[in-house]
């Protein structure tokens, strides 16, 4: 009798250690997405085996995660897109040999980086930031793939104009700062916010759940289906960067920065790869075409039912194309050197 207790008693103890973290996450999804959310990318980010490190500069501080260690392939450094973040980039890293040296950095003012004043937001501003950062942490000792997705892919490009020496080669996701032959839902967009002096609501800065699902939307062809809680804890982690979000968005797409890529793109030298969803609704895909014409030998590469979040709906692929990229360079670049 005594024995069956123990064995009950044994039970009642099991089910009510494996019950209390059955209960924290229940109750986080319910009441506080927002951390659930931030435990989600700690717990992949510590998967991936990517560590979270800062640099310091001058009173300036950058965060940025990172993996592996300088090698025979290039380092690669990766930027993200407007409001996202380092972890923007994780789904990518899954699909990426573990052996490359990878470095995903928080852009100026975003997340863990410093946030500061305006003229650090604007393209050029962020240029100069992003090179401040290299030389802080050393991955120019030798040059570098730069990969860039939208707003991060147009401060590559330039990055790319302004300092060619650091570069070996450079991917650019659908970026924009090049005009379009062919108008997208975000351009209605963006002529309605202009004509009401950018007194409605930008679709890139949602406040609302129901605005978040209406973002995903708009930069996705994927449909994701994703529980209320968590667009909910979506809303909750932007809330307190709106104001932060608005000053980069008033920026990038002011006068100084709308087409700081276009201007660029004939001081771009080294080898170039464009990446882009042909059903991008924010910035049309007719772009690609634009950069390939102006810079003659640049690769193209446009994916079949994929919109503006690359990254997100297509990343396997992503990771796979940058590779190959990488590693075509590296061949021909070595041949070259034999034959000479």
């Amino acid at each position: 009798m005594a024995a069956d207790l123990d064995v009950l008693n044994l039970f009642i103890i099991a089910g009510g250690t494996l019950a209390i973290p059955i209960l924290a996450f229940v109750a986080s999804f319910i009441f506080w997405p927002s951390a659930l959310i931030k435990v989600y990318y700690w717990y992949w980010r510590r998967t991936l085996g990517l560590q979270v490190r800062y640099a310091d500069c001058g009173g300036y501080r950058f965060c940025y995660s990172c993996r592996g260690k300088p090698g025979m392939r290039p380092s690669i450094l990766m930027l993200h897109g407007f409001s996202a973040h380092k972890d923007t980039w994780l789904t990518v890293v899954k699909y990426l040999p573990r052996h490359l040296h990878i470095v995903c950095v928080d852009m100026p003012g975003h997340e863990g980086t410093t946030r500061t004043s305006t003229e650090d937001y604007s393209i050029q501003g962020q240029v100069r930031r992003i090179h401040q950062f290299v030389k802080s942490i050393g991955i120019n000792r030798k040059p570098f793939h730069l990969v860039g997705t939208s707003m991060g892919g147009t401060v590559a490009g330039v990055y790319a104009a302004c300092h060619p020496a650091e570069i070996c080669s450079i991917t650019l996701i659908c970026p924009f700062g090049t005009t379009h032959p062919c108008e997208t839902k975000f351009d209605n967009h963006l002529q309605d916010l202009e004509q009401s002096n950018f007194t409605l609501n930008i679709p890139l800065i949602p406040t609302t759940p129901d605005e978040m699902e209406d973002m995903f939307r708009l930069c996705s062809h994927v449909r994701f289906k994703i529980p209320q809680q968590i667009l909910q804890g979506l809303v909750d982690v932007q809330q307190p960067h709106i104001t932060f979000f608005q000053e980069v968005f008033m920026e990038i797409f002011g006068e100084k920065s709308r087409y700081a890529l276009q201007e660029h793109l004939h001081l771009i030298t080294a080898p170039l790869q464009v990446i882009w969803g042909k059903q991008d609704q924010v910035v049309d895909v007719s772009g690609a075409a634009v950069i390939a014409e102006a810079l003659s030998g640049c690769r193209v590469d446009l994916l079949d039912n994929c919109g503006h979040s690359v990254v997100m709906e297509r990343p396997c692929r992503t990771a796979k194309l940058i590779l190959d990229f990488i590693i075509a360079q590296q061949n021909a670049s070595g041949g070259a050197k034999k034959s000479s």
